[in-house]
């Protein structure tokens, strides 16, 4: 039988003790690289998928097979995260410089906000000032289109709760591409005043 003086001494075992604290953190490392990992591939993959919609949704008779075309994103997509919420968006505009501009108006009163009968271009019309002159779908001949997908999926590992972040994962990707000269373009803009 040994001395409580010689047991205080021994060594046996501290690589198991050590290993037990240690072990916690880096298995929470690797997950968090793993998750970092997968997500940025996910977006790298929905990135590319839609560059290749976007360009297929550019030439005529397009809005034709637009179903066909998110259907194929959305597909590429759950390969990767089969529980993904895939949401599509698409908005035309006359140029590149219009994209996300807000409707041009005459700001009378210096307020900032189209208002009290203040004049504006009605660029998509819809008969309303908007901070988006874009107007909903793909477009015409030579329309530039924003198209957007958004997506959302629950995180690959459980761990993210224990240290704050959301379940969750959400991203958005998107594309800006002129579509082909097959006819003349469209101008819809109208000056109306605001309410």
């Amino acid at each position: 039988m040994r001395s409580p003086l010689s047991l205080g001494r021994n060594e046996n075992g501290a690589a198991l003790v050590e290993f037990a604290l240690i072990a916690p953190v880096l298995v929470a490392m690797l997950l968090g690289l793993f998750e970092i990992g997968y997500n940025m591939y996910t977006q790298a993959q929905l990135q590319g998928t839609i560059q290749r919609a976007a360009r297929d949704s550019s030439i005529e008779n397009a809005g034709k097979g637009k179903a066909a075309i998110d259907e194929r994103v959305e597909r590429a997509v759950k390969l990767i995260a089969p529980r993904a919420d895939v949401d599509f968006s698409r908005k035309s505009y006359a140029t590149f410089s219009d994209v996300a501009q807000a409707e041009d108006f005459t700001d009378v009163d210096g307020n900032g906000i189209c208002d009290n009968g203040e004049q504006f271009e009605d660029a998509n019309g819809n008969g309303v000032w908007d901070e988006d002159r874009g107007k909903e779908g793909l477009g015409g001949a030579r329309d530039v289109v924003l198209y957007k997908v958004t997506v959302g999926y629950p995180r690959a590992f459980g761990i993210s709760k224990l240290f704050g972040f959301s379940d969750r994962v959400e991203f958005e990707a998107s594309s800006v591409l002129r579509n082909q000269p097959y006819d003349d373009q469209e101008i819809i803009a109208v000056a109306r005043r605001c309410d």
